[in-house]
């Protein structure tokens, strides 16, 4: 059957009768320029605009997103913005100008974001929303990994070991969605217990810019405020959590206070080795920006794309793509990170007992 998006494109549905839990639906993203003829065009020029490269994750995402690219033939445009919003819409505005067929675009922010997709879609290019979901707008395709059970992940972890006792919530850029719904899919498990009165949240706080900075500043204040006596942290990222983890360590309380993470990141794996951060959230983005690769070059030629979910961003019902994180500790580091190449082993054991 075909559901009807207006101004964008027909959606024929597919469903997997072996697994009515997992919905799996094959887009034909239809041309909005019906003069414009991509099928089994072999010249199409991506353009991709990133927000940031101070995360590591960032870094990654570029330099896989630009070799497999590379690796397929196909020309790519790449700007970073360094959470700049004026930047990242000029940016946008230097690729349309260049003549980028398709543009995988994370944004700065998740809200203003819909004018540049609405001038994309005005010069008859479509736009991938890449890992961070841009709102009210008529994008074409969300990927990213599944935000609401990255959070979830992290949530259990803290209840279950820290059932009890003073909190402290830190979640993303208020204007960044993702960060929504990591604190959403957390919250359903601590919030039950605070209303049951056996956890009691202290300091709840949005991270600016996701800054390790403002982040160091909150988690500092907060154990000058209730005399060091945190019993858990929400940190929604490993770049977070390692500020929180230092605020931590000049109270000698490192390695004492389960805390979240979230990227896999190399600080994070040695912290995990060394006992201060005791999990991370992986989200493999070498599969993220290959799937966004894959995905632009078959919109671009008019081709079906599998998707698994679809994501309401206040307008429409946008055709997603969501892949699964994984929890790892010490338990499975090596296993998931290491072995699948993703960390070398002798950057994460930093010391040579660490190896043995």
């Amino acid at each position: 059957m075909y559901l009807s998006i207006p101004d964008a494109f027909l959606v024929p549905i597919c469903y997997d009768k072996e697994d009515i839990f997992y919905i799996k639906e094959t887009v034909i993203l239809q041309q909005r320029n019906g003069n414009i003829d991509f099928a089994n065009r072999k010249d199409i020029v991506i353009g991709i605009s990133l927000p940031t490269q101070r995360e590591e994750r960032w870094v990654r995402d570029r330099d896989v997103m630009e070799g497999y690219a590379q690796g397929k033939g196909i020309p790519i445009n790449i700007k970073v913005s360094d959470t700049d919003l004026a930047q990242q819409a000029s940016q946008v505005d230097e690729l349309i100008l260049d003549g980028i067929d398709i543009l995988i675009l994370a944004p700065t922010d998740s809200d203003a974001a819909a004018d540049m997709v609405e001038k994309a879609h005005k010069a008859g290019i479509k736009v991938i929303s890449y890992d961070r979901l841009i709102k009210n707008s008529d994008i074409d395709l969300f990927i990213t990994f599944d935000s609401l059970r990255v959070g979830e992940l992290q949530g259990r972890f803290l209840i279950e070991n820290a059932p009890k006792g003073n909190y402290i919530i830190l979640s993303g850029d208020a204007d960044d969605n993702n960060a929504k719904l990591l604190k959403e899919g957390a919250m359903k498990y601590i919030n039950p217990l605070v209303n049951k009165g056996d956890i009691k949240i202290v300091t709840d706080q949005a991270v600016d810019n996701w800054d390790p900075k403002n982040a160091f500043i909150i988690v500092r204040d907060s154990l000058i405020a209730n005399n060091n006596k945190i019993d858990a942290i929400l940190a929604p990222n490993d770049a977070i959590a390692g500020a929180a983890i230092e605020a931590l360590s000049e109270k000698g309380l490192a390695g004492k206070v389960p805390i979240t993470g979230q990227d896999a990141e190399l600080a994070a794996a040695q912290r995990i080795v060394e006992g201060t951060q005791p999990i991370t959230v992986f989200k493999d983005t070498r599969q993220l920006g290959k799937a966004a690769i894959d995905a632009a070059i078959k919109i671009a030629n008019g081709e079906a794309i599998d998707i698994n979910d679809t994501v309401y961003n206040g307008k429409i019902n946008v055709p997603a793509i969501l892949m699964s994180p994984v929890l790892v500790n010490k338990y499975n580091l090596d296993k998931i990170l290491i072995d699948s190449g993703y960390l070398n082993k002798k950057d994460v054991y930093k010391k040579p007992e660490q190896l043995l």
